[in-house]
């Protein structure tokens, strides 16, 4: 029995949203060790770890945790993590989108309104015994226009407050079209134009090279005189210098700060202006949001250990909704169809194409998930260390190995079909879809139909059709007490070429199987070990967020209880309609 995998939580998390993981793993709480103890005592038997935001997952760090299989980031941005590093070790890296965002929205109001309503000194002036009411008159929100440097999931919660205030609402963001802003009740804009008309600035981009000082000198001068700037987002983004000079001359009236580019920022002169309201990184603090945090983490943590793709993996192509539910049940298909391809097959590793037929067919990110898949399935026991959807480009790329993908829409196909051909010369392929149940199954071999749902030990052979050799076969197995559990035979003209294939439920010794290879007729057998995680409904692979337990086909409809459909139905319209 496989030992119980070892998840270090190296950040405080509410330990009731961590049950879960508790149930499958072993859970080390190491929430407060330095780096020198999680280097050199926790980390190199861990295969996973999960931080929030103290924590810097940096290069050092991962190289000191060779089992490691996943890190998972309890909250949005991953900026102390290093992604590259992680991506090269096969290392999947999962955060939580959504768990912050209500939290995060309203503290920027809490923000805003102690600034604009002179909470912080007004407090403080009534502490010390005085009651001056005339000295900290206030500002309405009302009427006054809120812009938004980056309009995602957070932007958009604090616009639909903004509105609720009375506020008129812009926002810029490159990455969201027009027409969906305006959608949401805001008005798109330059960042020229929303710096010039904004009496509150509020940010919410990520951190990159491209945004960091995105709020520059030059940014701030662009800013109405007497403007507000709220930061919430990740330290790094606004020039901290910048802004203290543009609040000591007066061209803001104040800054409500939650990040820092280094945190704790130390004597930060802006610490010491009135008109500066700053709290330490206590955006996301709320109980509600780390207890969802916690409990979000720890399924995408279990789901990368137990083999299964993570919504939530940011070193993965992110998918919309609609994207994951057409992609994310044809992953274990996909990767299935590189296996068999490479040990059932024998399939060269050159001129690879993945092609899809669907009726409805998954976007450009969706076939890159795809693709990773079928290159795990192709390169997983054949590289030196683990081989998953994160690294297995990188890995096929230094071999030389290329694969294109190709689609064809097909309005009547009710499952859809994913099939990986290859080889300059005759081209050998595989192709698989879905059970009824939802479980991945074999659809055709070189162009021959059948209807295969796996088993953990698959027999394929390719030999000439002549009496008695099913016969052999099956009783060089039977003496060897070898059970068989499903057999399908396939052939494309009588006494021409055949496949068969056999579920087997004992082991198949190397002797036996030279045994097989040997008979008159018999031109392959090969064996293929199917992992576990081939061997289970496609419906584990989504997330629970939309799932209703259902296989969801590439139309977001409902297939668990539609007729089945003969393997050699859906090889015949692959053949017709994808050559």
């Amino acid at each position: 029995m496989n030992p119980r995998p070892r998840v270090v939580v190296a950040d405080p998390l509410p330990r009731d949203g961590l049950t879960l993981l508790e149930e499958h793993c072993h859970l080390i709480d190491a929430a407060g060790a330095n780096l020198e103890t999680l280097k050199r005592d926790l980390l190199p038997a861990a295969d996973a770890l999960i931080v929030r935001s103290r924590v810097k997952v940096t290069a050092d760090l991962i190289a000191a945790a060779p089992r490691l299989r996943v890190i998972g980031r309890a909250g949005v941005g991953v900026d102390n993590i290093d992604l590259e590093a992680a991506t090269e070790r096969g290392i999947v890296v999962v955060n939580v989108a959504d768990g912050n965002t209500v939290a995060v929205a309203e503290h920027v109001f809490a923000l805003l309104l102690a600034l604009v309503r002179r909470l912080v000194p007004a407090a403080a002036s009534l502490r010390q015994g005085r009651w001056e009411r005339n000295r900290f008159v206030g500002e309405e929100l009302r009427g006054k226009v809120m812009g938004l440097v980056g309009f995602g999931r957070i932007g958009q919660e604090v616009a639909q407050r903004a509105r609720a205030f009375g506020m008129v609402v812009l926002a810029y963001d490159p990455y969201v079209p027009e027409a969906r802003i305006r959608e949401l009740g805001a008005e798109p804009v330059s960042l020229d134009d929303l710096l010039a008309r904004a009496d509150v600035v509020s940010v919410h981009t990520p951190l990159t090279p491209a945004t960091r000082h995105l709020i520059d000198a030059e940014a701030l001068a662009r800013m109405r005189p007497g403007a507000y700037l709220i930061h919430t987002a990740r330290g790094g983004i606004v020039d901290e210098q910048a802004l203290y000079q543009a609040l000591t001359e007066g061209r803001l009236a104040g800054a409500g700060l939650d990040v820092f580019a280094t945190e704790p920022p130390g004597e930060s002169p802006l610490l010491e202006l009135p008109n500066v309201v700053a709290t330490p990184h206590l955006g996301g603090s709320t109980r509600e949001a780390q207890a969802y945090n916690a409990r979000a983490i720890a399924e995408q943590v279990l789901r990368a250990l137990q083999g299964q793709p993570v919504r939530g993996a940011v070193n993965l192509p992110p998918l919309s909704d609609q994207d994951w539910h057409a992609a994310g049940p044809l992953a274990p298909v996909a990767e299935l169809v590189g296996l068999v391809y490479r040990e059932g097959l024998g399939g060269p590793l050159e001129d690879l194409e993945l092609r899809v037929a669907a009726r409805d067919l998954p976007s450009e990110r969706g076939f890159e998930l795809l693709a990773g898949a079928v290159l795990k399935g192709l390169l997983a026991g054949v590289v030196d260390g683990p081989v998953n959807a994160v690294n297995a480009a990188v890995l096929a790329a230094r071999r030389g190995i290329t694969l294109r993908w190709r689609s064809e829409r097909h309005p009547d196909l009710p499952v859809p079909v994913v099939e990986l051909a290859g080889g300059r010369g005759p081209r050998r392929a595989v192709a698989g879809s879905l059970s009824p149940e939802g479980l991945p199954r074999l659809v055709h071999l070189d162009g021959l139909p059948l209807d295969m749902v796996p088993a953990p030990r698959l027999l394929l052979t390719r030999h000439h059709d002549r009496p008695g050799m099913i016969g052999k076969v099956g009783g060089l197995l039977g003496m060897g007490e070898i059970n068989i559990a499903a057999m399908q035979v396939a052939r494309r003209q009588v006494r021409g070429e055949a496949i068969m294939v056999l579920a087997l439920d004992d082991p198949l010794p190397p002797s036996l199987l030279a045994e097989i290879r040997r008979l008159p007729g018999m031109e392959e057998a090969r064996l293929v070990h199917v992992p576990v995680t081939l061997l289970q409904p496609a419906s584990r692979w989504l997330s629970s967020e939309g799932a209703d337990g259902g296989v969801k086909g590439g139309s977001g409809r409902d297939e668990p209880n539609a007729p089945p459909v003969p393997g050699a139905a859906l090889a015949q319209v692959w053949r017709e309609r994808a050559g």
